[in-house]
């Protein structure tokens, strides 16, 4: 894989990063103890029958946002830290280099395209 291409996908995984990390403190709180570990705040509308229950409907919803950021925040770091391994592009699956066009679309990807199809079809 050619160094400018790789130095292309760090920038991009850290500027991911970054951004859901914003969006995460945006309603949850990091926890101290996990650095991809985020903990959603109960929001407070109020005391009324109404406002609690949109309490509970928006800490839901937060709730599930919260874990599937959390999951692309993995991602994105596993990926930075294959970069710097120097074992970025490379299927976990099969070994083989993952095509550039998969790397672009979604720099956090960890196997090829046949690899992840076949994994998919298993599950």
């Amino acid at each position: 894989m050619k160094a400018e291409f790789i130095v292309e996908i760090k920038k991009s995984l850290e500027s991911k990063k970054a951004k859901l990390e914003v969006e995460l403190k945006g309603f949850a709180a990091r926890d101290p103890h996990a650095s991809t570990n985020f903990n959603t705040n109960f929001p407070d509308y109020g005391t009324k029958e109404d406002e609690n229950a949109a309490e509970v409907a928006q800490f839901s919803d937060n709730l599930s946002l919260e874990k599937t950021l959390e999951h692309t925040l993995e991602d994105v770091i596993k990926a930075l830290e294959r970069i710097s391994k120097n074992t970025y592009g490379k299927c976990k699956y099969c070994g083989e280099e993952i095509d550039e066009r998969r790397l672009k679309a979604r720099p956090e990807s960890s196997a090829c395209v046949k690899c992840k199809e076949g994994y998919l079809h298993k599950a």
